[in-house]
């Protein structure tokens, strides 16, 4: 199916509606369940740690399927499956907002994370089929302002529904936001080919399985224990060791593989995978420390924490849309490595920030480092997106995402691990003024290294393509 040739066509707007506030909405329901955590706690006489379950079990479902989500969508209509991804989030949105009690509120969630899977995998896809090759850095650069603001209005939209009604508000807040995202995708969206049943792919249901066992298991070794490493944390590594090596094996003699090992040997999709869960690790410590080291370090009220940290996802919200154009323009692959050198430069400066130099210390690296994080996410979407095949844009999209929320995981855990040593502390809360600003400049030196290790991949893979290029092979 061609795609319009101009972004003023009404349905080319109209489908990036769709597919804006479907990432939106996926954003929404990770950012704004954590403000109320506390609420839940009480209304179900919870502890903490059970009630963490319910920011878990979203985020699990979703790193558990969205590669399937979107090899399904590549088999059987993206258009199709979007719907019933839609729908199925509103709907457990609105079981949510009706649990009366945790265990129905966690199954509930889960349905809401599979829903969130199927539309963060899809709405990449659709780029290709919905927006002309000339504006896809644009588009990417919409999708990822959206993103950021659904993660920055989370907890702000969050507190005042709380306040004002409960924490069933919420969830009730999805309702009318994924009714209008379901009328939006279903009256914009591109139709699906109708292949005949005997071209169809088959769905890869060994592999499935497998992969998402073992993503589960990888998720629970980093996030059980709350960041001490012990012997269950190994048990779940182990157990993710082995499922990685059986669904290698496995997917090597599948008809229809839900992943073709064969495209992890393109150096662009490769490199573009590894970058964005390296960035995303780096990202994480970002939300892992600063709310302590303001706190503690800098001494700033629960107010001014949260306007401070508000700063990071509002730069990349309006980084977005002039990374995309300037992508378009200048080349995704050069402000790649553009973006990278932000983040590399404000993790080093954070790493070297004196307390002394208060908010300022801390605010101005985190601008860098999110100006950089906006260049670099709308560039690495574009390029691996730019050169996909039509039939595996699902998949592929799938596999972006998947590596983003593993570094997030990955940097929640292992980073946030990092700085409770670095500050000689068993307890954070408790810990000095002067540890916290240790364990700050250790943490986010190794996240300078992982951003300069990012650069290294990005720098490899263009003498890799250069390379194929002279000898006529693919790009």
């Amino acid at each position: 199916m061609s795609v319009a040739t101009s972004d003023s066509v009404p349905s080319v707007r109209g489908a990036l509606a769709a597919l804006s506030l479907s990432t939106l909405l996926s954003a929404l329901g990770t950012s704004i369940a954590n403000v109320g955590l506390p609420s839940m706690a009480n209304a179900f006489g919870a502890s903490f740690q059970e009630v963490q379950w319910i920011v878990l079990a979203y985020l699990l479902a979703i790193t558990t399927l969205i590669v399937s989500a979107g090899r399904l969508g590549d088999i059987i209509g993206r258009r199709r499956l979007l719907l019933t991804g839609i729908a199925l989030f509103t709907a457990a949105s609105v079981l949510c907002a009706l649990a009366a009690t945790l265990g129905l509120l966690l199954a509930s969630r889960v349905l809401q994370g599979i829903g969130a899977a199927i539309m963060m995998a899809l709405t990449l896809a659709f780029i290709g089929e919905t927006v002309p090759a000339s504006r896809t850095g644009g588009a990417m650069g919409l999708l990822g302002t959206m993103s950021a603001i659904g993660t920055a209005l989370g907890p702000s939209i969050g507190g005042l529904l709380i306040a004002a009604f409960s924490w069933r508000a919420l969830f009730v807040l999805n309702a009318p936001l994924g009714l209008a995202a379901l009328v939006l995708a279903h009256r914009y969206l591109p139709t699906d080919r109708h292949l005949p049943h005997a071209e169809r792919e088959g769905f890869d249901v060994a592999g499935t399985t497998l992969l998402g066992l073992t993503l589960a298991a990888y998720a629970l070794a980093v996030t059980v224990g709350r960041g001490r490493f012990g012997v269950l944390n190994v048990a779940w590594l182990v157990a993710a060791i082995v499922g990685f090596g059986l669904f290698s094996l496995v997917e090597s003699r599948a008809a229809s593989p839900l992943i073709r090992l064969a495209m992890l040997r393109e150096p662009t999709l490769r490199a573009g995978l590894v970058m964005s869960a390296l960035v995303s690790t780096v990202m994480m410590a970002t939300l892992v420390v600063g709310p302590f080291y303001l706190a503690r370090a800098l001494g700033l009220d629960a107010a001014a924490v949260g306007l401070v940290l508000a700063v990071g996802p509002i730069v990349t919200a309006l980084t977005g849309p002039p990374a995309g154009r300037i992508a378009d323009r200048f080349g995704a692959r050069r402000m790649s490595i553009v973006g990278l050198t932000g983040i590399a430069s404000g993790a080093l400066a954070l790493s070297v920030s004196p307390v002394s130099l208060g908010v300022a210390g801390y605010v101005g690296p985190i601008a860098i480092i999110t100006a950089g994080y906006g260049f670099f996410q709308t560039a690495n979407n574009t390029t691996v997106m730019s050169g996909v095949d039509p039939a595996l844009r699902g998949v592929t999209s799938g596999l972006l995402n998947l590596s983003r929320n593993l570094g997030l995981i990955t940097g929640a855990s292992v980073l946030g691990a990092l700085f409770a040593v670095a500050s000689s502390s068993h307890d954070i809360t408790s810990a000095s003024a002067t540890a916290l600003a240790v364990g700050m400049h250790t943490t986010f030196a190794v996240a300078a290294m992982l951003a300069v290790g990012a650069l290294a991949v990005a720098g490899s893979s263009a003498v890799e393509v250069a390379s194929l290029r002279s000898i006529g092979g693919p790009p």
